[in-house]
């Protein structure tokens, strides 16, 4: 009795799962300026060009991502008017309050937004391919920065390398949702500072170090 029951449930769990599968992700364009939806059709699907998907599943990831460009895009505007009504309208603590209170409204959103984009993603990839997406969204920073530091200090130990990419990682986790690549690359230039710092503590010379290396970068031909 309880196989046949067992039996019974995976296959309602796989009818459903090949139905959710199966769904077509919506692109979320209505009210939008066409030239800004193509421009970030276009990039989402840049972002997703690594991966070797079928469709429907190529379609849908692709769809995601343009919607969560649209969500985010939204957040950072509803907050941006918010605070542009508040200096406006009003002064002193009852303007700081309202720019306050806009900014929190807006970390929230993107807090309760933030775990739904990779848990959709997850319907159609392994965790690999959404790590891979992120890492597209975010300029492929994480190894860019490893690489770049690794290639300044030969030396670095294997303590050192984790601890420096685990950082990188959290700076990608951020920059995932920040409203603008120059913010992106904002957040993982304070996660450079921390590695330098830490780095410097651990008795590397960054300023010299780095001398070190625009020398043998030069001395291959290359450019940093």
């Amino acid at each position: 009795m309880n196989r046949f029951l067992s039996i019974i449930l995976s296959a309602l769990a796989c009818t459903l799962y090949n139905n959710i599968y199966a769904q077509t992700v919506e692109v979320n364009s209505e009210g939008r300026d066409t030239s800004y939806v193509a421009s970030i059709t276009s990039r989402s699907e840049k972002n997703i060009s690594g991966l070797e998907l079928a469709e429907p599943a190529k379609t849908n990831v692709r769809n995601l991502v343009i919607n969560r460009y649209f969500e985010l895009n939204d957040i950072y505007a509803e907050r941006d008017t918010l605070i542009n009504q508040a200096k406006r309208n009003l002064t002193g603590d009852e303007k700081n309050r309202a720019i306050d209170a806009a900014r929190s409204a807006c970390d929230s959103k993107l807090y309760r937004s933030h775990f739904a984009f990779p848990a959709n993603l997850g319907i159609y990839l392994s965790h690999e391919q959404i790590i891979a997406i992120f890492d597209a969204m975010t300029y492929n920073k994480v190894q860019v920065t490893y690489d770049a530091y690794c290639d300044m200090i030969p030396s670095l130990t294997d303590e050192e390398k984790a601890q420096m990419y685990a950082w990188l990682c959290e700076a990608r986790d951020l920059a995932i949702d920040a409203e603008s690549s120059n913010k992106k690359h904002e957040v993982f230039n304070k996660y450079k500072g921390r590695i330098n710092n830490y780095l410097s503590a651990r008795g590397y010379d960054i300023t010299q170090e780095r001398k070190a290396w625009e020398e043998r970068v030069k001395a291959r031909g290359g450019t940093l």
